[in-house]
């Protein structure tokens, strides 16, 4: 039995077949990294941005009991007892009310 030679051909490719066959490789294989990347970023943000929502949250719960106090600080039955303790008295003849309708109607009459 005779040996079979095999003649190998040696393509030749040019220089720009050479650059399009290495850019198209390197596209290959960046394309899934730079995919897998931008995936974790974004992931990665969306965390910080649930962290943050939650951190709002937590100041708009803080806000709402810090205005309830004031509310009830600034009750006219707080305000007398406070001022009972302090030793004053309290006089509906000394307490004028303003309204921001009136205050506008002078404000352009003058």
């Amino acid at each position: 039995m005779k040996k079979r030679k095999t003649i190998k051909k040696k393509i030749k490719m040019s220089l720009p077949e050479k650059i399009l066959y290495f850019c198209a490789i390197v596209m290959l294989v960046l394309s899934p990294i730079s995919i897998v990347f931008s995936k974790a970023t974004l992931s990665k943000i969306n965390f910080e941005v649930e962290k943050q929502k939650k951190l709002i949250e937590k100041q708009k719960k803080t806000n709402e009991s810090l205005t309830m106090t004031i509310n009830e600080l600034a009750a006219l039955s707080k305000i007398q007892e406070v001022a009972q303790q302090e030793g004053l008295s309290y006089n509906n003849s000394n307490i004028k009310t303003i309204d921001g309708k009136e205050e506008k109607e002078k404000h352009n009459e003058e």
